[in-house]
């Protein structure tokens, strides 16, 4: 059966943001555990990163402007290239590759990142029509599970070709296959994709939409809470307590990204009608209470988790394992809702700009929990993270509650195809 160019292009479109997520989750276990080897330690791991935060804040404004202006198949195209050149920075010699030079690094790959999740996410809007919500929430969560699922590919497959060719092997296999799907893109994608009816002007980078920046406030906290103990505090606690190996760590956190992905791609089916204000709430307080218990769960043995000394017991590692297991299952799910919202709530014309504006919040989530998971983990040791978390998702929620509280109208139910 022939595809429609609706689907034929939501393909292209889904097909480009795999690739490009491989390849990130790919390269951020290569440089997590690449440099923690080389003896970086956690807060200086954590710096690698906040360049790769940082810009994501100021891309995601820029970007949904220009995807507004230009089209959103040229954001794309761009986000692909910049990645592209991010992991050829990577590719020179051993002694250039200094902290400050992969700042750099992945300070462009957190540009071309954030190019093309705007781009993908904006893009969805414009290819359901604006009556059938149900259709859009379904779309909207298959891509980014399936995203995500594929971003714990990378982790897997960062760890294994770290293992199996070293890090410049593994980086010249990514460009090379990225190059190959650039290419593709350049020649496939419709043209004039996003592109506003009229020219919209600089001043309108900030949303002037309070559900947006209610929104967008939740988006900040929640994916804060998130990155404040995975990103920097999770795999070098498992690594220093209880001695995993690199491949190890890349693996479980792969797993743990693809559960994500798929929960995260199943979550409409949890729902009768699409999400609202008072579900957002509701995900977010359950959440809050799953880092909480597991920093609870914990307290026995301080000593080990705050100075990550080799030693961590069974019934540690046991807790944290499940305790994760929960905390993704949940965070997926309040994840797609957001993903939903803002994507409902977004002005059709111009839609880049509510949507670009909404990632630039969710990238100062990222940059704050990033940070604050390298910082507190040096300092204050796991637990202190996990409390954090659970603090900033209790202010997510507090940020949901300003949503608009009206029901969707009946022709706006779930359909069923």
């Amino acid at each position: 059966m022939a595809l429609t160019p609706a689907l034929r292009q939501y393909a292209i479109i889904t097909g480009n943001y795999w690739a490009f997520t491989l390849t990130d989750g790919a390269l951020r276990m290569l440089v997590v555990l690449h440099f923690h080897a080389l003896g970086f330690s956690p807060l200086a791991l954590a710096m690698l990163f906040v360049l790769y935060e940082l810009l994501g804040v100021v891309t995601n404004l820029l970007g949904g402007w220009l995807g507004a202006r230009l089209g959103l198949n040229h954001t794309m195209n761009l986000g692909l290239g910049l990645q592209i050149v991010a992991l050829g920075l990577l590719l020179a010699p051993t002694h250039w590759l200094t902290l400050p030079w992969v700042m750099v690094a992945q300070a462009i790959s957190g540009v071309a990142k954030d190019l093309n999740k705007m781009s993908a996410k904006s893009a969805i809007k414009l290819l359901v029509p604006s009556h059938a919500q149900g259709k859009l929430f379904r779309w909207v969560a298959r891509l980014t599970g399936s995203k995500n699922a594929l971003k714990g590919v990378g982790f897997f497959l960062g760890g294994a070709l770290l293992s199996g060719f070293g890090f410049a092997g593994a980086v010249l296999g990514l460009l090379l296959f990225l190059l190959l799907v650039w290419v593709a893109s350049l020649l496939s994608l419709s043209r004039g994709l996003g592109k506003a009816t009229r020219k919209p002007k600089f001043r309108e980078l900030f949303s002037k939409s309070a559900p947006i920046n209610y929104l967008s406030g939740a988006r900040l906290f929640l994916f804060g809470a998130r990155d404040v103990w995975f990103v920097i505090a999770l795999p070098v606690y498992l690594a220093s307590t209880f001695g995993w190996s690199h491949w190890g760590v890349g693996s479980f956190l792969a797993c743990w990204v693809i559960g994500y992905g798929v929960v995260q791609s199943l979550s409409p089916r949890l729902f009768s009608r699409p999400p609202e204000r008072q579900h957002a709430i509701g995900w977010a307080l359950a959440l809050a209470a799953i880092p909480a218990l597991l920093a609870l769960g914990l307290m026995p043995a301080p000593g080990a988790l705050a100075t990550g000394a080799l030693g961590g017991t069974s019934a540690q590692l046991l807790m944290v394992v499940a305790g994760l297991g929960i905390f993704g299952a949940v965070f997926a799910i309040n994840s797609a809702l957001h993903s939903y919202l803002i994507v409902r709530y977004a002005n059709r014309d111009g839609v880049s700009l509510d949507v670009g504006f909404y990632y630039m919040a969710n990238a100062a989530g990222r940059l704050m929990g990033t940070v604050l998971s390298g910082w507190l983990f040096q300092s204050a040791g796991f637990t202190a993270c996990l409390w954090v978390s659970a603090a900033l998702v209790v202010l997510a929620a507090v940020c949901s509650l300003g949503l608009p509280a009206e029901e969707l109208p009946a022709r706006e139910l779930p359909d069923k195809n």
